[in-house]
C-alpha cells in the first residue's frame, strides 16, 4: 500500500557556485573541508530534518568532467536546486544542468547563492539572473512561470530555511508515494572497493524496503546483504523509500546509475587478452591507460573526459578502468599493454610499486581532476608534435674506462640523475650527437653486482655491445612510450 515518502533533492549547478556549501549548511557536517581543492568529486546522499519532515538530498560535483553523473543525479530526484552565484549569474555548467533538469521532467527551485558579498547590487543581479534564466526557458513565478526563486546565503545560512521550506511545500503538491512492502527497486548513487569492507554501493531506495540478510541483484554484482549504514554512519537493520544507505556485502563493485535486480554481462578473459595483443602489435601514436579511482562515478567520469581528448583520431586508449588503490594486477596489465597507470584520489601498494620499478611502468596518482586531465593533456599534445615519446628513468656520465677481459671495457660512471638499472635501453651520447643505443649487459658497485644504482652512486657499467665511448660521454637510461 502506498505511503507519503520523502522527497528526493538534487543540488546542481556551476562549479564554486555553493553547492557542497549549502548542503554543508543544511546537514551541519562538514564535506567541503573534505573535498581536494573545495571540489565535490563523487556523489553523496543525505538527510535533514526541517519542520517535522525529512528531505534526502543528492551532491552532485559541479566540475565539468563530471557531466554524467550531474544527469544521474537529476534523473533519480523528485525535485532539482539550481544553485547559481548572484556576482556570477548563469554559467555554462549552470546552463548544462538546466538541461538535464529539463530532460528529467522534474521540478525545479533556483537557489540564488552568495547574496552577502560585499558590495553586490542584489536587485541589479537578480533581474539579471532572471534574464539569463529566461534565456534558456526557465521562467521564475515574477516572468509568469512557476519556478520559485529564493535568494540565500549558504556561507551564514541567510535564506536557508525559506528553501527548505519551499522544498516541503513543492513535494507536498507533488504527493510523493510509495509503498515500503513491494520487492525493492533502487538505484546507485555511488560505489567503490573498501580495503576493509569490500564492495560498496550507496543505493538510494525508490520503493520497497532493503533489509540486512536480504539477497540482492545489482547490475550484475550479487550479494548477500551483511550490513547496511546510513548517511550519518549508523548500523541499521532496514532502508525504506527515499532512504540512502550504503550497502555491503556485494561480490564486486556495481557501475554508478546500477539499478536493484538489473543483470550484467562480464566481459571474458579471452576477450581481454585479445585486447593485449591487438595493442602489443599495433604501432600507432596511442597512449594507453589503466585508470584507479576511488569511486565509481569518479572512474566514469574520467574515462568520459579521457575520450574527450581523442579528437579526429584516438590518442589516449582506456585498457581497464576499476575501484580500489593501485595492485601489482594493474601494473602488470600496463605492461603488458604498454600503457601507463593514473589513480585518481587512491594508494598505491608497495608491492605494485616495486613490481612497476622492474616493468619500467609509470604510475601517476591525482587528486584533483582537472590536473589530471591537464598533464594528460599535455602527453597527448607531444605526442602529435613527435613520432615517439621518451621517458628518461636516470643519467650518468662516463668519468673512467677499464679493461675487462678479452677486447671489453667497463665504464666506470656516477649517476646524476634518477637511477640506472638492467632492462631498459640505454643510450650513449657525446654533447647533441648519438654514439650508440644497447642494453647493459652488467652493473657493478664496489665490485659486486647489482640489479640498480640511484643518484649519487658511482658504478661500472657494461654494455651489451662494443661501443666506442669516452670519458665525458653520458649515459642514459630509458624507454619509448
Amino acid at each position: 500500500m502506498n505511503q507519503p515518502r520523502p522527497s528526493i533533492v538534487t543540488i546542481l549547478g556551476h562549479v564554486d557556485h555553493g553547492k557542497t556549501t549549502l548542503l554543508d549548511f543544511i546537514r551541519k557536517a562538514s564535506v567541503a573541508a573534505k573535498e581536494h581543492g573545495g571540489i565535490t568529486q563523487h556523489i553523496g546522499a543525505y538527510q535533514a530534518m526541517h519542520d517535522g519532515k525529512l528531505i534526502t538530498f543528492i551532491d552532485t560535483p559541479g566540475h565539468a568532467a563530471f557531466e554524467k553523473m550531474r544527469s544521474r543525479g537529476a534523473q533519480v530526484a523528485d525535485i532539482a536546486v539550481l544553485v547559481v552565484a548572484a556576482d556570477d549569474g548563469v554559467m555554462p555548467q549552470t546552463v548544462e544542468a538546466i538541461k538535464h533538469i529539463q530532460a528529467a521532467k522534474v521540478a525545479l527551485i533556483v537557489a540564488v547563492n552568495k547574496i552577502d558579498i560585499p558590495g553586490l547590487n542584489l536587485q541589479v543581479q537578480l533581474e539579471k539572473i532572471k534574464r539569463q534564466l529566461s534565456d534558456n526557458k526557465v521562467l521564475v513565478e515574477e516572468y509568469g512561470g512557476d519556478v520559485p526563486i529564493i535568494p540565500l546565503s549558504a556561507k551564514s545560512g541567510l535564506g536557508v530555511d525559506k528553501l527548505l521550506e519551499m522544498i516541503i511545500l513543492v513535494a507536498e503538491m507533488s504527493e510523493l508515494q510509495a509503498d515500503p512492502d513491494v520487492k525493492p527497486t533502487g538505484v546507485v548513487v555511488e560505489a567503490n572497493l573498501d580495503k576493509f569492507k569490500g564492495p560498496v554501493a550507496t543505493i538510494l531506495v525508490r520503493s520497497g524496503t532493503l533489509r540486512k540478510g536480504m539477497q540482492i541483484v545489482l547490475g550484475g554484482s550479487t550479494g548477500k546483504i551483511r550490513g547496511l549504514i546510513d548517511y550519518s554512519g549508523q548500523n541499521i537493520d532496514q532502508a525504506g523509500p527515499s532512504t540512502p544507505v550504503e550497502v555491503l556485502g556485494l561480490e564486486q563493485v556495481p557501475a554508478v546509475g546500477a539499478l536493484l535486480g538489473e543483470q550484467a554481462t562480464p566481459i571474458a578473459s579471452k576477450e581481454v587478452q585479445s585486447l593485449i595483443e591487438k595493442l602489443k602489435s599495433q604501432d600507432t601514436k596511442t597512449l594507453g591507460v589503466v585508470v584507479k579511482a576511488d569511486k565509481q562515478g569518479s572512474l566514469e567520469a574520467i574515462e568520459d573526459a579521457l575520450s574527450g581528448l581523442n579528437a579526429e583520431v584516438e590518442h589516449v586508449k582506456v585498457i581497464a578502468a576499476s575501484t580500489g588503490d593501485v595492485s601489482e594486477a594493474d601494473v602488470k596489465l600496463a605492461a603488458a599493454t604498454r600503457a601507463i597507470v593514473i589513480g585518481f584520489n587512491v594508494k598505491v601498494a608497495p608491492i605494485a610499486s616495486k613490481q612497476a620499478e622492474t616493468e619500467h611502468v609509470l604510475i601517476r596518482t591525482y587528486n584533483i581532476i582537472y590536473e589530471l586531465l591537464d598533464e594528460i593533456g599535455e602527453v597527448v599534445e607531444a605526442m602529435l608534435k613527435v613520432t615517439q615519446l621518451e621517458e628518461i628513468f636516470g643519467t650518468a656520465q662516463i668519468l673512467a674506462e677499464f679493461p675487462y677481459g678479452k677486447n671489453q671495457r667497463i665504464a666506470g660512471c656516477k649517476v646524476l640523475d634518477g637511477h640506472i638499472s638492467k632492462g631498459p635501453r640505454v643510450k650513449v651520447t657525446r654533447g647533441d650527437e648519438l654514439i650508440a643505443e644497447t642494453k647493459l649487459k652488467s652493473i657493478k658497485k664496489l665490485r659486486e653486482e647489482v640489479a640498480k644504482v640511484e643518484k649519487g652512486d658511482e658504478c661500472g657499467l657494461m654494455f651489451d655491445a662494443d661501443i666506442a665511448f669516452q670519458v665525458g660521454d653520458v649515459v642514459q637510461s630509458f624507454r619509448v612510450i
